[in-house]
């Protein structure tokens, strides 16, 4: 079953990867329907099955979602429009890898909380990684041959505020993962109540983004017709490409909340871990951004510092002895 659902996880996270990345690559401003389908899609879902269609009453205080969600919806915008702003994809993925720097600086700061040299060892690493792939886009984006002159200028302040809007992103979901912690310090975890809630109470706010929405609903609507293979029914591709998102991202989440639950750290670390450079291979494949040497030498600063920050090197010398302890055994046999 624990193995099971970490391939879920990795074949959801793969998945749900290819579907945006090829919508956006045709309307880039495409993110906001992209998560308005999710978000709407996790909430019938939690609302049937974990809120039993209302008459189940929240463990934690609904003011508290409140507060949660307002930071969630915040993040989750901050960070699909941050990609209208300069910011290519892997520039965007290696940028938010760097979770691990903005928790540990508010659980610091708010939590004060103290850590061994190791988890600052791997911080240094994360930061460095980050700042080598950000100064080297920097570049990129300076040096595009394809923008005008006087352009240029403009379109890197653009970049620049694309930065301070991941910044920003970064630090508020650092802030909610504190809120959630003493959270359920108090009131105990529920992990799919959250998760409903996180997905449901938003879902007015879209009315924010419905000129948008409906925009790209329009647009989508209006893209090549695709047969769906087996059941042949044909409709625009779009609407294929968001459809099998939706569905991809709630096999990922699911298979996330499983192995929370169910497994040992160790495959969760993993699984998480991996996440990350899937997510990165994905995005270089589907947009052919420029990656340069120094580009893969950041990402290599940032898997080894979360490797080092979530210890696994440490709970995978033990495994791999075990590993090695019952392949012995058979020969002594």
């Amino acid at each position: 079953l624990l193995e099971h659902s970490a391939l879920c996880v990795l074949h959801g996270i793969a998945l749900m990867l290819v579907f945006p990345l090829r919508a956006r690559r045709q309307f880039p401003g495409c993110g906001n329907i992209v998560t308005f389908s999710q978000f709407l899609f996790i909430a019938v879902e939690g609302f049937v099955f974990e809120a039993n269609f209302g008459r189940k009453r929240p463990a934690i205080p609904i003011r508290n979602y409140f507060i949660m969600v307002a930071m969630f919806f915040t993040v989750s915008v901050v960070n699909n429009y941050a990609l209208n702003l300069n910011i290519a994809m892997p520039l965007h993925m290696i940028f938010r890898s760097g979770s691990l720097i903005a928790s540990m600086a508010l659980g610091i700061i708010i939590l004060k909380k103290r850590y061994s040299v190791s988890k600052y060892t791997s911080i240094a690493l994360v930061s460095l990684g980050i700042f080598t792939c950000t100064f080297m886009s920097a570049k990129q984006v300076a040096s595009d041959s394809s923008l005008k002159e006087e352009d240029g200028p403009q379109v890197f302040l653009w970049w620049l505020l694309g930065i301070a809007a991941l910044t920003f992103a970064l630090l508020m979901s650092a802030r909610m993962g504190i809120f959630q912690e003493t959270l359920y310090k108090r009131f105990g975890k529920h992990s799919k109540e959250a998760l409903f809630y996180n997905h449901a109470l938003p879902l007015p706010g879209f009315l924010l983004l419905a000129p948008n929405i409906y925009h790209h609903a329009v647009l989508f609507s209006q893209s090549e017709l695709f047969q769906v293979p087996v059941i042949g029914l044909t409709l625009p591709i779009m609407w294929f490409y968001l459809f099998m998102n939706v569905i991809t991202q709630y096999v990922c989440i699911r298979g996330v909340f499983i192995l929370t639950t169910e497994c040992t750290s160790l495959t969760v670390t993993l699984v998480v871990t991996l996440r990350k450079f899937v997510s990165l291979i994905f995005s270089i494949l589907y947009f052919q951004n420029p990656f340069t040497g120094w580009h893969w030498l950041g990402t290599a600063f940032v898997f080894v510092g979360t490797l080092m920050y979530t210890e696994v090197w440490n709970s995978l010398g033990p495994f791999l002895a075990r590993c090695r302890r019952r392949r012995r055994r058979p020969k002594e046999e």
